[in-house]
């Protein structure tokens, strides 16, 4: 979908997460092709109309150049599978840069990018702001219709400042980001922070990022303008070597609880 004209977000994302590319087992892209078109077909069928492709090999720096072209030939193999599902891309690397690329090269409608504003520090290190230089590469190579979802205060990471949630979120929003989303440490916390967000003046769409399963999806729908998902749709003990790692049952479960509290 290359026009300038953004295709909207569905309130469900699922996140279908990639084994890492290197230091573990390795695999071939073949398998990796196998991968996605399995799991997405689960989701899919499932009902979910968006689908978040996620890299998790760990990265010294920015993202290598393995890393940008297998995830931009996986995005592409499931835009030309599923053209009439949204489509994002996140990368482990702290990178602002290569998820735009992979998203241009894959026809991509979104990104998440896990610092946007203000900086912090993680297992890997520090992280700053990666705000200025994404929008300004989005505007060099005229892609302003891929979406930019951030998140304000991941919580895989700690903010360096004590600033409030809800400044971080109008500070995203003013900087740029077409989405936000914003996960607490507790399911109660993410419904905290989303109110307080929006009491704050955010006025872009509030996604929660973790916790969220069918008993609690038309809690988070009624506060949240959407949610990703991808823990508690996993299939239960499922051997991590097996290239189907998601459940149907547990996807139309889910989704008809959205439903379900969407018409509520």
């Amino acid at each position: 979908m290359s026009s300038l004209s953004p295709r909207p977000l569905p309130p469900v994302i699922a996140a279908l997460q990639f084994p890492p590319f290197r230091g573990g087992r390795r695999h071939s892209m073949a398998w990796y092709e196998d991968f996605l078109l399995q799991n997405a077909a689960v989701f899919v069928e499932g009902g979910i109309r968006a689908i978040k492709i996620q890299d998790e090999t760990r990265e010294s720096a920015g993202a290598t150049q393995q890393t940008v072209a297998r995830m931009a030939a996986l995005g592409r193999l499931f835009r030309k599978t599923y053209p009439d599902i949204a489509l994002g891309i996140i990368v482990q690397a702290h990178d602002a840069i290569s998820p735009l690329a992979i998203a241009d090269a894959a026809d991509a409608d979104f990104v998440r990018l896990k610092v946007f504003v203000g900086a912090s520090v993680n297992a890997e290190g520090m992280r700053h702001a990666l705000s200025v230089a994404a929008t300004d590469y989005r505007a060099a190579i005229e892609r302003t219709d891929i979406r930019i979802m951030a998140d304000v205060h991941d919580r895989t990471s700690h903010p360096l400042a004590p600033v409030a949630n809800e400044t971080a979120a109008l500070w995203a929003q003013n900087m740029g980001a077409d989405a936000l989303v914003l996960t607490g440490m507790s399911f109660d916390d993410s419904l905290g922070r989303v109110k307080a967000a929006k009491s704050s003046g955010v006025r872009r769409p509030v996604y929660i990022g973790g916790g969220v399963d069918a008993d609690n999806i038309g809690s988070a729908l009624a506060v949240a303008d959407g949610v990703v998902v991808s823990s508690s749709l996993l299939l239960k003990a499922a051997d991590p070597s097996s290239l189907l790692q998601w459940d149907r049952s547990a996807v139309e479960h889910l989704m008809a609880a959205a439903d379900s509290g969407k018409a509520g």
